[in-house]
């Protein structure tokens, strides 16, 4: 089986070739084309397959991370969304909650009303009602007013519609009818409906998230079917599956279903592939830091199981979204991230970028910012003819002069002081929100591994490492495309939810037997997507969950719900589970307090091929001869000092398992460049992975290991 795995970032797309049969890994970089995406993975694909003289006709499976539907938010540039909403309630996407992230602010900008996803001239009122909490038909829904309704909005040239009727959650059958008439008069519109996309209670979060899915689906269904025809005509007989926000992967077909599932399909490939890699070398705490050329996207993960946002916290640029969500924040900090000096005096660095083009000015592609990179050419960090393995020949004389004329009259630095500068502002911009995300949440990140990802996380990573005090740094075998390498080990994955309000204690017959249909019929629809996706039976789990709250309370826990069929001594159980999962929670619980089942979800997997990485052959070499390339000056700062030291270059192709290099040091890869400080160390594990710590180890990768245990523990 061969399969390739797609990531396309803002500055670079990243590709990678499994041939299982051969036991081969092939690894590409190519500057996206952010005019148009598909250009750049078809032909990333093509150049890749060439590589591994593999004929184009062979690939068996394409995995997909991809940033169109996140652009999207950012440029503000979706589609016009026309709205059918139940009457009175047309400006629940303008009042939102009466909730301002900072409450005490009179200037900040409110998204949903400074730019709202639905316009409200194109938010039409509907007369239909139901009634909680069974859903019961309280008002029938006049069909006269949706024809009129629907022919005010292809008046307004509007691209796509949402169908938002109070209570659909509990009973669809006014929006199933309402999308009846939308199509039957429009046929080409798409149209959505809120029961359709998230059948979850709270009217706004709801409402927002069915905007946002229509707000994105032309756009993000146009890619994909650019992409599959692309695909089609370059000979490519491969299936194409996309990666969600969840972790999961999606078929072409679910994908332009709901695609608000994809606003996180980029950064959930790096976080799968840095839990992966924690697992695959014994390191269960990890902190994912994969920086590329626009951004660096962060993330906590404990026992080498991602986190995912907590419903209420889930939101793509200000805009609730109730999709599931892998914890990962993105920040603009990245190799192409801008250096300058604001109008206070401040050196500051990011987050806007140069991007692919013109790039950094050592691109030479007309740039003429500093940039994060320029600053890497400049103190000796990044060989100008060996990045991206010589495709890309870097100017040193350009990022010299760049520097030059933006930071050092202005800064009275040198240029070596001004590029030193540029990447501690940058280094400290990923330890506070690496802070942000750990101590705050009760999480020690001296604890913690650094997993470094991303084309310059490895030249990042350990400057990083010692200023949140963690003393491990892994490097993975391929650190710049990882976010790729994540999508060949992210399996099928779907949500399937149904809301049923209803207390756990003292449960009638009748409503014991209601929740185990629902549970059924939520199996079932899994098990039969699943299925159609071509998954075979014994290759299908499924996990039940029940979304519980007290009685009153404002947001729900998730409860995994034990095996079988449910009867009243599992519905206490599962009260007694919420209990104590709300303990560690929050801190305290109240046993005595009802609690009430709000909504059912069924998580079903469809098990597809791991990554299986070859073991490398034993070395146990100090500092290995055969594996230098050449020394060069490198600008480093020991005891508050700045000065070159002359750094030998290692080819990391060249490195054995149980291999150590010594810093100062920079192992070159085609992919990445990692640095190793003069006070630091790296060694190589039997799976290629770099381990780089302080230099009080003496051993192979597993005594890295060993004693960065021992530190934190």
């Amino acid at each position: 089986m061969i399969r390739i795995g797609v990531d396309v970032g803002g500055t670079f797309t990243d590709l990678i070739l499994v041939d299982e049969v051969k036991q081969k890994i092939h690894v590409y970089k190519i500057p996206s084309t952010l005019e148009d995406q598909s250009i750049g993975v078809i032909n990333g694909i093509k150049k890749l397959c060439e590589n591994a003289e593999i004929p184009i006709s062979e690939i068996d499976y394409i995995l997909h991370g991809t940033t169109v539907a996140t652009n999207i938010t950012i440029e503000n540039n979706g589609a016009t969304v026309g709205m059918l909403t139940t009457k009175n309630y047309r400006d629940i996407l303008h009042l939102a909650r009466h909730k301002k992230v900072e409450n005490f602010s009179i200037q900040q900008d409110l998204p949903w009303q400074s730019n709202p996803l639905v316009l409200r001239r194109h938010r039409l009122p509907i007369l239909e009602k139901l009634a909680a909490p069974d859903g019961r038909i309280h008002t029938e829904l006049n069909e006269k007013e949706v024809r009129e309704a629907v022919l005010k909005l292809k008046e307004a040239k509007v691209e796509s519609i949402i169908i938002c009727f109070l209570f659909s959650f509990l009973n669809d059958v006014h929006e199933k009818r309402a999308k009846e008439i939308v199509k039957e008069m429009w046929p080409e519109v798409q149209c959505f409906t809120s029961a359709e996309v998230v059948p979850q209670m709270r009217e706004y979060e709801r409402f927002s998230t069915t905007a946002m899915n229509a707000y994105v689906a032309p756009k993000v269904n146009h890619y994909i079917d650019n992409l599959v025809n692309s695909l089609d005509v370059a000979g490519v007989k491969a299936e194409l599956h996309i990666m969600q926000s969840s972790g999961g992967m999606s078929t072409t077909e679910m994908a332009a279903v709901r695609p608000v599932t994809l606003l996180k399909s980029g950064p959930a490939g790096g976080v799968l592939a840095a839990a992966w890699w924690g697992e695959l070398e014994g390191v269960n705490d990890i902190i994912s830091v994969d920086i590329g050329g626009t951004s660096a996207d962060i993330s906590i993960i404990p026992n080498n199981m991602p986190k995912m946002i907590n419903p209420r916290d889930a939101e793509v640029n200000g805009y609730p979204v109730l999709v599931p969500m892998i914890d990962v924040e993105t920040i603009g900090a990245g190799g192409g991230s801008i250096a300058y000096v604001d109008t206070g005096g401040a050196f500051r660095v990011g987050p806007k970028s140069a991007g692919a083009n013109p790039g950094p000015a050592c691109y030479g592609l007309g740039g003429k910012d500093a940039c994060v990179t320029d600053a890497n050419v400049i103190l000796g960090r990044l060989d100008p003819e060996q990045f991206l393995g010589g495709d890309i020949q870097l100017s040193r004389e350009s990022s010299v002069k760049a520097i030059e004329e933006t930071l050092c009259s202005q800064l009275n630095m040198s240029v070596e002081e001004a590029a030193l500068g540029i990447l501690k502002v940058i280094n400290n911009n990923m330890a506070l929100s690496i802070r942000a995300n750990s101590v705050r949440k009760g999480i020690d990140p001296r604890e913690y591994a650094i997993l470094a990802a991303g084309g310059a996380g490895p030249l990042h990573s350990v400057d990083l490492a010692e200023t949140v005090g963690s003393n491990l740094v892994m490097v993975p075998n391929y650190p710049g495309i990882t976010a790729a390498t994540g999508l060949l080990v992210g399996d099928l994955k779907y949500d399937f939810i149904k809301s049923r309000i209803v207390p756990l204690s003292q449960p009638t017959t009748e409503t014991i037997s209601t929740i185990n249909n629902d549970l059924q019929e939520l199996i079932h629809s899994a098990h039969t997507q699943l299925m159609q996706d071509g998954i075979q039976p014994e290759d299908i789990s499924m996990e039940r969950i029940a979304e519980c709250r007290y009685v009153g309370q404002g947001f729900e826990l998730r409860v995994p719900i034990p095996e079988g069929q449910l009867d009243e001594a599992t519905l206490s159980m599962i009260a007694g589970r919420f209990h104590d999962i709300h303990l560690i929670e929050y801190g305290h619980s109240f046993p005595e307090n009802t609690v009430e089942l709000i909504t059912l979800r069924v998580i079903s997997t469809g098990q597809t091929p791991t990554l299986k990485l070859p073991e490398l052959a034993s070395g146990e070499r100090m500092n290995p001869e055969k594996a230098v390339m050449y020394v060069r000056e490198t600008v480093f700062e020991v005891d508050g000092e700045i000065g070159w030291l002359p750094t030998p270059r290692y080819d990391r192709t060249k490195l054995l398992a149980n291999d150590i290099v010594m810093g100062p040091a920079i192992i070159v890869q085609r992919d990445s460049t990692t640095l190793v400080p003069p006070e630091w160390q790296a060694t190589v594990s039997t799976n290629g992975t770099l381990f780089v710590a302080p230099k009080v180890i003496q051993g192979g990768a597993a005594q890295h290991v060993n004693q960065f245990f021992l530190k934190v523990r």
